[in-house]
């Protein structure tokens, strides 16, 4: 039996998981950490703390799944994009992380706007917007605001190739992570010289780029001296989560595509061919499948809008959880199972942090629209889940002009959980929505990469879809489609008539 140990490098925690080349999870293990937010703008992370958390994480997932170190015989990621830190000659932190929600570099992402035209960006790089959580522009506010850091930098590393390096001793990483840095032409998946030439920097001072599922090397005396790992342990490069998580759904084909409803929105609908929105409204990725490419719409508040409600306004449920060992998010799940599709009128906008795709309004906020004193704290649960439903729907419409065919989607994130959303997606949609066995999806696929550097298995679409089992399926109503139209029409209706006030 062969064992992989795959590792997520999340933004609020580093996760570990070992499963087996059947794709049975043997243990798992969650080590959270606090970002750095000293003021407005500013999000960062010591690097070394990604190191020092995998390190405890593989420590409890060794403990228990009674296996030995050395039974791993590959090592595979699934990363957040963006973040990146600066590291010299031998890879020695020069500053902490700047983690891709740091919106600082204001000045530098209209720099590069103004030099090459969002235009050009999003048929080079995919992105239709020039903002500052990019690499290209974070870079770049180094390059004007810390000259000495960036004058010592020898590598420029994301959060995934930080961990491949701290294993292996390589500057590696893959092309699915970069897609949304802006120094990647995904056309040619390689960098892109005129970004580069234009923030100062050289191709030499990234990682050699491959495809995901390539063994870089193998773990390094040092790395097995911490790590208790072999040293024929294989590293092999991972993808960005949206793209892992997809894989390890067994979305890897058209006709099905991901939403993961976690704290933000993101959807990973694959296509053979790269292709472009003429209206700049969707982002396209290179896939962690090779020659691949996937649309990737997303929402910056989903899941986090019915956190923020609950911890805001919900402290009764949060007490009733806490006094009998339940869960408040089911709760207040069953206030809004009480309230008809369409929750009697009222609607919602999930903008807490402005809009994604397809809108891109950083100045958007979040709204109620059509209270009225029969609303009670219910129709609020259930007017936000289906407001992230809309979010979906209004991103599967665009898509779809693009000549996206939706069969079925495949549910991710803490919104999986929730049967109530899930159906409520598939009526919004009218189309089946799907539940995978495994929980932690993005974890299997970094496993599956893994085992596809390793040659346990014949290639990753065969792997994802021989790996991967359905828990449940949902079948949309036709009943509800009238009334989830007509809510998705005030949806975008309401938006485009707050814009300007926004």
């Amino acid at each position: 039996m062969k064992y992989f140990l795959a590792v997520d490098l999340g933004t609020s925690a580093v996760k570990a998981a070992i499963f087996d080349e059947h794709g049975n999870r043997l243990a798992l293990a969650i080590e959270e950490y606090t970002l750095l937010t000293p003021a407005d703008d500013i999000c960062e992370l010591p690097a070394e703390v990604y190191w020092e958390n995998f390190l405890v994480a593989w420590r409890k997932v060794l403990a228990d799944s009674k296996l030995e170190a050395a039974d791993i015989t590959a090592v595979g990621f699934s990363s957040q994009g963006e973040t990146f830190v600066p590291v010299g000659a031998a890879g020695k932190l020069l500053r902490n992380a700047i983690v891709w929600m740091d919106n600082r570099a204001h000045d530098e992402a209209a720099a590069i706007e103004a030099k090459f035209s969002r235009e050009t960006v999003y048929r080079i790089t995919g992105q239709p917007d020039v903002g500052p959580i990019w690499t290209a522009c974070k870079i770049l506010w180094i390059k004007n605001n810390e000259p000495e850091v960036f004058a010592a930098t020898h590598k420029f590393l994301m959060a995934e190739d930080y961990l491949i390096y701290r294993l292996s001793g390589q500057f590696a990483s893959e092309f699915s992570v970069y897609s949304s840095s802006l120094v990647l032409d995904i056309n040619k998946r390689a960098l892109w010289d005129d970004m580069l030439e234009f923030i100062g920097v050289a191709a030499g001072q990234f990682p050699e780029l491959h495809e995901s599922g390539t063994v870089v090397g193998r773990v390094s005396a040092e790395a097995a001296a911490a790590t208790g790992l072999s040293t024929d342990a294989l590293v092999v490069t991972g993808a960005y989560d949206h793209a892992a998580g997809s894989i390890g759904a067994g979305v890897t084909h058209a006709g099905v595509m991901s939403e993961t409803t976690g704290s933000a929105m993101a959807i990973c609908a694959p296509v053979d061919e790269v292709a472009f929105d003429p209206e700049f409204r969707v982002p396209v990725h290179c896939h962690a499948i090779g020659g691949k490419y996937f649309f990737s719409p997303w929402g910056e508040t989903a899941g986090m809008a019915l956190k923020w409600f609950r911890d805001a306004l919900c402290q009764a449920e949060v007490a009733q959880a806490g006094a009998t060992g339940g869960d408040a998010f089911e709760i207040l799940g069953g206030l809004a199972a009480a309230i008809p599709p369409g929750s009697d009128g009222l609607v919602m906008l999930p903008f807490l942090s402005g809009t994604g795709s397809p809108e891109f309004d950083a100045n958007a906020r979040g709204v109620f629209f059509g209270a009225t004193l029969k609303h009670t704290k219910g129709h609020f649960v259930r007017a936000i889940m289906e407001a992230v439903a809309y979010m979906i729907a209004r991103n599967v419409e665009v898509m779809a002009e693009l000549g996206v065919k939706l069969g079925e989607i495949r549910s991710l994130g803490g919104g999986a959980k929730s049967d109530l959303w899930c159906q409520i997606k598939a009526d919004a949609m009218q189309a089946t929505v799907a539940v995978v066995e495994e929980s932690e999806q993005a974890l299997k696929g970094a496993a599956i990469l893994a085992g596809v550097g390793a040659g346990v298995f014949a290639d990753l679409e065969t792997a994802s879809n021989d790996m991967v089992a359905i828990r449940k399926r949902y079948e949309p109503n036709p009943a509800n489609a009238a009334v989830y139209a007509a809510g998705l029409a005030k949806y975008e209706q309401l938006y485009e008539k707050l814009k300007d006030v926004f």
